[in-house]
């Protein structure tokens, strides 16, 4: 196990993180430079391996032991997200100037990947934090990300993502939170539903409907706010129970003429709809970052269970059955990062990914549930039950075909991509 880190050790090995990713930005432009001469290079750089490394110490000797425990109490795992933020492995995104790294998109999912191989229950709860922070870093004041970013550097703390309710999944344009302004605030009246650290955040980023009009268009209709958790106001609902990814706390959040000032208003009103979409594009790669790290987990516990148990006198590995099968999920779990990686890469450019990210979260989401329902396969009996640990993979896996946009959604997402170059 990892040794304590008091506070001064903390700071510097967050600083030591901190040089790296600058360290990181200068090799990206070095290493821009020699593709142009040389073509497409699949290595990391240095500081990318030193972060994948911190990542993979900390969820294979910390996280993985204590998940089938956390699986089944449903207990939020406060000590561990605490012991990632201490190693620089949450709230990557946050801007140097607002106390974070700063790191790319590319970069982040390294480490998310990393994390959900342990479990993704708990990788979850951490990544929920960049997609309650990103519409924060792309389209708040210096003042509103200072003040909301700058405290996720100073202590470990949570934020969410609320935009989901009771009606309205995929269908954000369904919408019915409103809010009303009033002199310098604006009144808040509405549910939303299954919010990711929805009972643990500080503060939320909430869309709501500002245009009375309903038949306004979703780009003009619903403003972006930043809501401080602690409100007058919000009520918090019950943890839900879901089928997977239990320590993850979601939850249910009344608003009930919660007053929020003015100036926690994201670029002005009508402009919410398009911040909150907008920051699928970078959430979505680290999405299927989870899904890999899921997956390449199920490959490895089959392969290594494959190899110790024994039928008909040889080995399951030996029976071309089962070997074929392998190859299939390790197939499957490669192709997924290559489509990540692109995503991830892409944004990282400055270039619109919005067809590579819909495509990597996609198949990343459907393949996890693949070959985690093949490593229950290999496992055959002893695969169904809850002392190994290939069925707690079948039912975190599922949700990847579910949240940041289902899997049908993704596909309408690449049809209308793909349809639109057709057209130019």
């Amino acid at each position: 196990m990892w040794p304590p880190v008091q506070s001064a050790v903390r700071a510097s090995v967050r600083a030591v993180l901190r040089l790296h990713s600058t360290s990181n930005r200068a090799s990206a432009v070095v290493s821009k430079a020699s593709q142009a001469a040389h073509g497409f290079n699949f290595e990391l750089t240095d500081e990318q391996r030193e972060f994948q490394a911190t990542a993979r110490k900390f969820a294979r000797e910390e996280v993985l032991p204590a998940a089938a425990q956390y699986d089944r109490s449903g207990e939020y795992p406060v000590p561990l997200i605490k012991r990632a933020w201490e190693l620089g492995l949450m709230n990557t995104h946050i801007p140097e100037n607002c106390g974070g790294m700063g790191l790319g998109i590319f970069d982040s999912c390294l480490i998310t990947e990393e994390i959900a191989y342990g479990c993704t229950g708990i990788q979850t709860a951490i990544e929920a934090n960049s997609l309650g922070e990103m519409p924060v870093i792309l389209a708040g004041s210096e003042a509103q990300q200072k003040k909301y970013l700058g405290r996720m550097s100073e202590e470990p703390l949570m934020c969410a993502y609320c935009v989901t309710e009771p009606g309205a999944g995929s269908d954000v344009a369904g919408l019915k939170t409103k809010a009303e302004k009033k002199g310098d605030e604006y009144i808040i009246n509405g549910q939303k539903m299954w919010i990711t650290n929805g009972g643990k955040a500080n503060w939320y980023f909430l869309l709501a409907r500002t245009n009375p009009d309903p038949k306004a268009s979703a780009g003009k209709a619903f403003t972006g706010f930043i809501v401080d958790a602690d409100s007058p106001g919000i009520q918090i609902g019950r943890k839900e129970m879901n089928l997977g990814q239990r320590c993850s706390d979601t939850r249910g959040i009344v608003f009930e003429d919660v007053r929020v000032p003015k100036e926690n208003v994201l670029v002005g009103e009508g402009a919410g709809f398009k911040i909150a979409m907008g920051a699928f594009d970078k959430t979505r790669p680290p999405v299927a970052a989870g899904a890999v790290g899921l997956g390449q987990r199920a490959v490895d516990e089959a392969t290594k269970y494959a190899l110790e148990r024994k039928t008909f006198g040889k080995l399951l590995a030996e029976h071309q059955a089962v070997s074929f099968l392998l190859a299939e999920m390790a197939m499957k779990v490669e192709l997924a990062r290559l489509g990540y990686q692109r995503a991830a890469w892409e944004v990282d450019q400055g270039r619109r990914n919005t067809y590579y990210a819909s495509i990597a979260k996609a198949f990343a989401g459907d393949i996890a549930n693949q070959v985690a329902s093949d490593a229950v396969q290999v496992f055959g009996g002893n695969g169904f039950n809850c002392d190994y640990p290939v069925e707690k993979l079948m039912r975190d896996a599922k949700i990847y075909q579910i949240y940041e946009g289902t899997a049908q959604i993704q596909r309408m997402i690449i049809a209308r991509e793909l349809i639109e170059k057709y057209k130019q």
